[in-house]
């Protein structure tokens, strides 16, 4: 049976994004930086941040753990990186991390999350959507139901959630008790209900918006970049209680 009020994730990148979050009611955020990437670690200034301004709030900050884009298939530098960071993100005030690695050949690359585990300490684990990228997400999910992994975020294994319904419907049954679903990936706040209805814990999105501030110019990058949106928030909060 569905769990109401399902919980509200919003991935942000600053201090004020987690303020906003917190204000407009979302359960919790991922914390992270490089949206466009698909998420990258945030930096330890943020981190620090974000954990200073959540004190009064439980499991509130979830620092994602990825050290670049292109996809999670990981050489043993890279690994080492991620479980320093893991470590560093845990000293600095992050409540959870979020991880996740892939082998060549599409599997969950197990011994490379158990290292994540193992440092991360007691902290929640959120698996994020390396699951979707598998040979067979509806599989991952089951293993990961028997790790000391507190959630996994999936989109279903489809580009948008929408359109990985049935089969995020399959991996809630899959999950049981042992495991939090989390559905992510272009969740929008009218396809919300269709996601609860489909038994998830939890719904997670970005809820921004760009922006242009100042001048850019050669070597800045783009002139937009995203900021929480407080009203997106706070409707995704309340399509998630119905």
């Amino acid at each position: 049976m569905t769990r109401h009020p399902v919980a509200v994730e919003i991935a942000v990148q600053s201090a004020e994004g987690v303020r906003i979050a917190m204000d407009a009611g979302a359960t919790r955020v991922e914390l992270t930086q490089g949206l466009r990437l698909g998420g990258l670690t945030p930096s330890a200034g943020l981190i620090e941040d974000a954990g200073m301004l959540s004190a009064a709030r439980a499991a509130f900050v979830h620092a994602l753990i990825r050290p670049r884009g292109g996809g999670f298939v990981y050489d043993a530098d890279e690994v080492e990186t991620m479980v320093r960071d893991i470590r560093a993100a845990a000293r600095l005030g992050a409540n959870g991390v979020v991880v996740g690695a892939l082998t060549e050949d599409g599997r969950l690359d197990l011994d490379t999350l158990h290292r994540f585990i193992d440092a991360a300490e007691g902290l929640d684990v959120t698996v994020h959507r390396a699951v979707d990228a598998s040979a067979d997400p509806v599989a991952a999910v089951g293993q990961l139901a028997g790790l000391p992994v507190r959630r996994v975020l999936t989109s279903g294994g489809a580009p948008r959630c929408a359109d990985g319904l049935d089969t995020l419907a399959v991996m809630v049954r899959e999950a049981g008790e042992r495991l939090e679903v989390m559905a992510g990936g272009g969740v929008a706040i009218d396809g919300i209900a269709a996601l609860v209805a489909a038994g998830v814990d939890a719904v997670h999105l970005s809820a921004s918006r760009p922006v242009e501030r100042g001048v850019s110019g050669p070597g800045g990058g783009a002139d937009a970049f995203e900021v929480t949106d407080a009203q997106l928030v706070a409707a995704a909060v309340a399509a998630a209680s119905v």
